[in-house]
């Protein structure tokens, strides 16, 4: 059955179901009573679907509250144990495994490094090696959790470069600056059989996980729009205009802020991640007389360059010179990312500009102040004006929270039912006698 709209009336029943869970999630516990202003439904709706919802398991009562001269209201909350959520980063260092419930609450983990040793050293972002710390730690975070894999909801990944979709091959990933053209992820682990086939795959580009994470549950909550920025070994970012709907990667990283500068790992001169990655940083520190740490990683040498331009002071309070090299690239790169910022500034005009990613968040600390002031003296007067540029608010793990409310989004958008739950539409008879007699 259809109403005027052209939707069904499961659609609606399932527009529902999201309204009341969303508000749930969000803003709960509440009670039946407060859920009709904020979702919009009539109080025979919130009470049909609650009810719904309680009995296939997903809301529970959470004690109760004085009204104004009646009974106690009844508070209702999610279920946290109702389902279970993965969420992976495939960083460029290391990919990161976590298991969580649907409050997010981290269960296991699990971290193998994009390095290897010895005489068969393989390139760290060899497609084997990262499709094979997934088969491995897939199963054991479920394993130290003691979760059947066929109580999640699905699994999110988190990945460096664009994601294409393909009918044949799900999720495709074309990441030029690390070598995968067109690599066929989703196939790759369906073929595995890690999970049961009712249990889908999110793969994403990271820098759009990490947005979606800061949306929802950092520093980019109740921003119209908002401009997320990802600092790893390279540059990312994604636009985000609604805080409910899934932002747009943008290759930010590869935007030309000088032209025939220094060559970027995509094989182009002058991009912005040629400057103000890590990877680059820590270069540009080596070739102006730079020391890191012998065998650091980069996470290591980073931190060494930092606190080389920014000597912690002595026992005796003497302040030791600061290495001259590192404070020149640091001011530079200061300069670049200005550039870079005003540019996201004047085509998007976001209400926030929020940095994070572990390089982004050690950088931000330190200089961010200088990165603003570039920016604004770069940027149209107007948009900038309207801007606030600061750190992301969840850590440097959040990517692995992006990826996990990518099947907690999908969730949330099918009313709650799981995959295998959401009953196809069977066609009208017509159709099937139509498509018949067309085939004669």
């Amino acid at each position: 059955m259809k109403v005027r709209s052209g939707r069904t009336v499961r659609d609606l029943r399932r527009e529902n179901r999201t309204a009341v869970l969303q508000r749930l999630y969000f803003d709960g516990p509440l009670s039946r009573f407060s859920l009709g202003p904020v979702t919009g439904l009539s109080s025979g709706s919130v009470s049909n679907v609650v009810s719904e919802l309680v009995a296939d398991g997903l809301v529970e009562e959470a004690g109760s509250v004085d009204s104004a001269g009646g009974r106690p209201r009844t508070l209702l909350r999610i279920r946290a144990d109702s389902g279970h959520l993965i969420g992976v980063d495939v960083g460029e260092t290391r990919v990161r495994i976590e298991l969580f419930d649907l409050a997010l609450t981290e269960l296991a983990r699990v971290e193998r490094p994009l390095e290897t040793e010895g005489p068969r050293r393989v390139d760290r972002y060899d497609v084997g090696l990262v499709v094979g710390h997934l088969r491995e730690g897939i199963p054991e975070v479920l394993r130290r959790a003691g979760i059947p894999a066929e109580r999640l909801l699905g699994a999110g990944i988190g990945v460096p470069g664009i994601v294409a979709r393909t009918p044949e091959d799900g999720a495709v990933v074309h990441g030029q600056t690390i070598g995968w053209d067109a690599v066929p992820l989703e196939r790759l682990l369906r073929e595995s059989r890690l999970l049961p086939e009712s249990v889908p795959y999110h793969i994403d580009n990271g820098a759009k996980t990490l947005g979606q994470a800061e949306m929802w549950f950092g520093a980019g909550r109740g921003a119209q729009s908002a401009v997320v920025t990802l600092f790893g070994s390279g540059v990312g970012a994604c636009l985000v205009t609604d805080d409910m709907r899934s932002g747009r990667a943008v290759e930010w990283g590869h935007l030309t802020v000088r032209v025939s500068g220094r060559r970027c790992r995509c094989g182009a001169r002058g991009c912005l991640e040629a400057y103000a990655g890590a990877e680059a940083l820590l270069e540009r520190w080596c070739e102006a007389g730079g020391r890191p740490p012998v065998g650091a990683d980069e996470e290591t040498a980073l931190t060494a360059m930092l606190d080389a331009a920014h000597p912690a002071p002595a026992a005796d309070g003497t302040a030791p010179p600061p290495d001259e090299a590192a404070l020149a690239v640091l001011e530079e790169t200061a300069e670049y990312l200005g550039a870079g910022f005003s540019d996201l500034i004047n085509l998007f005009q976001p209400e926030r500009i929020l940095v994070g990613g572990w390089a982004g968040l050690q950088l931000g600390r330190r200089f961010l102040d200088s990165v603003r002031t570039y920016a604004m003296s770069s940027a149209l007067k107007y948009p900038a004006a309207r801007v606030e540029i600061d750190l992301g608010a969840l850590g440097p793990d959040a990517v692995t929270v992006g990826a996990a409310i990518l099947p907690l989004a999908d969730f949330f958008a099918r009313g709650g039912r799981r995959a295998e739950a959401d009953p196809r539409e069977q066609s009208p008879a017509w159709q099937t006698t139509m498509r018949e007699r067309a085939a004669r």
